[in-house]
């Protein structure tokens, strides 16, 4: 089975299926022939109808989140990736966030190299 669709994760959507690719994540998850998904969404379609099929579609599409770029290797990646599904914003501000401790840290550690007692030490060691 992919590591995309692990029973932990839940299921996602495919990002290259042909509508919103709710049949494909389904097929992939469950590991099924796609063709066997389809063809039960037809069947599902000529004996309940236009709208619930729709219906049922759409809300799966909308609760079911798309299959990540890369292949997610980490409980903190899936974190990560779970909040930037549900709320993009909050993603970008904590990745700001880190990147500017990142910085931050940088910042100091380049102080300290560049500073004159630095060099100073440095000279009475060698």
């Amino acid at each position: 089975m992919n590591k995309y669709y692990d029973r932990q994760g839940g299921i996602y959507r495919a990002r290259d299926g042909v509508f919103l690719g709710v049949c494909k994540g389904i097929s992939e998850y469950f590991d099924l022939s796609l063709f066997w998904i389809r063809m039960a969404m037809v069947v599902f379609f000529i004996f309940s109808g236009f709208w619930p099929v729709i219906g049922v579609y759409l809300v799966a599409a909308f609760f079911m989140k798309p299959k990540p770029v890369k292949p997610i290797t980490s409980e903190e990646e899936r974190e990560f990736y779970d909040s930037y599904v549900h709320s993009p914003k909050s993603a970008a501000h904590r990745l700001k966030k880190k990147f500017s401790d990142l910085d931050r840290r940088i910042r100091r550690m380049e102080d300290e190299v560049t500073a004159r007692e630095y060099d100073w030490e440095r000279r009475f060691n060698s």
